[in-house]
């Protein structure tokens, strides 16, 4: 047996540790720890509920908009508000754009170099010119000595694709795609008043009031994204997935336990009934039967987290978040959420095996791609096709309300009430994300956030049973312990954002190896 220890994992955002035994080159056993506490929850207890949606904000850069948005959503079920449909779209726009933002980022300058012999660029003998000024831009970072952000990195093994051409127009598509996220964050920032951390979000509605020439300068830099998104991105995935990497998409290679769940998300009628992406159940794989998501069956367990149990109970509504970092056989800052007693993944797979969309699933059938970190790749691009398609829709619905009588918010519901309690479910990039608010006195009671993450890298739970992230760690093949490649593979899959350095631990003389990674 081999152990091998990741700590802390790169280009991902937030800190964490991956402990994996090796036996006969696969991983036998795996532990996913969180080694950063917050402490977001506990601050905000006794302050103003409308505060809610801008400390919780701050949990994160890159999905704060989306904590926002679902603390707004929890807010309106506490007020009584009623959103108008001037403020569902412009929220709908305000995270579809940062949606195009997140997805490309994390295929292209996440995840990318997991898969790419970058250096194969040296190799590349063509005539496209745009190609070509990519080669000798590399081309001086190694005469430099200086390639950073595409190297250091793992060695490239038997799944890397090496081929120049392919190579050289991945970089390509790395650069551009640099510039696509400058300008969808601007399109979000155009209704937001800024990213990240945006300040238009709030209970009741939003408070951007849009003129024509804003919205026509939304859709002008929309229609470029989706140009980009279906013509480049999706593409781009389509050809390595495959192609190159079609034996590790076959094999299903980071799969794990095959519960799926989606709250839903992207409303595209008043009462929240008619949604972009849907909410669903999927048990033990079975995609024939996709159950009603009921959330009462919601829950989080701590035994293996540093937290105390919890005297109030299990929901997200009465547990509280109490930090114990004495307590016995606890490894991780993650609590361990679970749907009716079952870890369940969230994310881009989950929703679109709900969904099954036609074009993907006609793709899996037709190359017979099994659920893993290659078709969560798959399933991320081809959802961003359909979110830009679909806000075009919705900024066409945004001109027909805009005139004299339009509305973006519920002026009514904008003081805190005596009491109330109410949830925000709603779907961020990474997965189903949750907020859940009680009010009292005015005031905040309790909250507690149950975010994608928490989902997907939970630990063990009170039964002992593993997290999907850590039964997807289970069988992959790691041949060499010393370029354990397929682990960081499959952990990116999931869409965690950055960090700075890698360092395995040699189980035979605890010697630490350290390797900087690129950012």
């Amino acid at each position: 047996m081999t152990k091998i220890v990741v700590d802390p994992l790169t280009r991902i955002e937030g800190h964490l540790k991956i402990e994996v035994e090796v036996d006969n080159g696969k991983i036998s056993e795996a532990h996913v720890v969180g080694t950063m506490f917050r402490g977001i929850e506990p601050m905000l207890r006794g302050r103003d509920p409308r505060d809610a949606t801008y400390v919780t904000e701050r949990v994160c850069g890159v999905c704060a908009g989306s904590h926002g948005w679902a603390s707004s959503l929890a807010l309106d079920k506490a007020f009584g508000a009623k959103v108008p449909a001037g403020g569902r779209i412009i929220r709908n726009l305000i995270l579809g754009a940062m949606w195009l933002h997140d997805h490309p980022l994390h295929f292209y300058h996440l995840s990318a170099l997991d898969y790419l012999d970058v250096m194969a660029v040296a190799q590349y003998q063509g005539k496209d010119p745009g190609l070509l000024a990519v080669k000798d831009k590399v081309m001086k970072l190694v005469a430099a000595g200086d390639t950073a952000p595409l190297t250091p990195r793992y060695k490239p093994d038997e799944f890397s694709v090496n081929n120049p051409e392919l190579v050289t127009m991945a970089v390509a598509h790395y650069l551009k795609a640099l510039e696509m996220q400058a300008k969808a964050k601007k399109m979000s920032a155009l209704f937001a008043g800024k990213q990240p951390h945006q300040s238009s979000i709030v209970v009741g509605g939003v408070t951007m009031l849009p003129n024509i020439e804003v919205v026509e300068q939304f859709r002008s830099m929309l229609l470029e994204q989706l140009d980009f998104v279906e013509k480049v991105y999706l593409q781009d995935v389509l050809t390595f997935g495959t192609g190159p990497l079609l034996p590790l998409a076959q094999a299903g290679v980071g799969g794990g336990a095959l519960n799926y769940m989606s709250y839903g998300g992207f409303a595209r009628d008043d009462e929240g009934k008619d949604l972009l992406l849907k909410s669903g159940v999927i048990m033990n794989g079975d995609l024939s039967k996709i159950l009603t998501l009921d959330e009462s069956k919601i829950t989080e367990d701590v035994q293996y987290s540093w937290y105390k149990t919890s005297a109030n109970g299990k929901t997200p509504y009465s547990e509280d978040t109490i930090p114990d970092l004495d307590k016995k056989d606890a490894y991780t800052f993650v609590k361990a959420p679970r749907y009716d007693g079952k870890p369940m993944e969230v994310g881009p797979l989950a929703r679109m095996l709900i969904m099954q969309p036609k074009g993907l699933m006609d793709i899996i059938a037709k190359y017979n791609i099994k659920p893993g970190a290659v078709a969560r790749h798959a399933a991320r691009a081809y959802e961003t096709l359909m979110l830009a398609q679909d806000m075009l829709t919705w900024l066409d619905a945004l001109e027909k309300e805009m005139g004299a009588n339009f509305r973006i918010h519920d002026t009514e519901h904008w003081e805190a009430p005596a009491t109330g309690q109410g949830s925000g479910l709603t779907e961020a990039p990474r997965g189903s994300l949750g907020h859940f608010i009680k009010v009292a006195d005015h005031k905040i009671e309790n909250y507690q956030m149950v975010v994608p993450t928490t989902w997907n890298f939970s630990p063990r739970d009170d039964s002992g049973v593993p997290g999907p992230l850590e039964q997807a760690l289970i069988g992959v093949p790691v041949p060499d312990p010393e370029n354990p490649l397929n682990i960081v593979r499959v952990v990116r899959s999931y869409d965690p954002c950055l960090a700075c350095a890698i360092h395995l631990i040699d189980p035979k003389t605890n010697d630490v190896q350290k390797f900087r990674i690129g950012w």
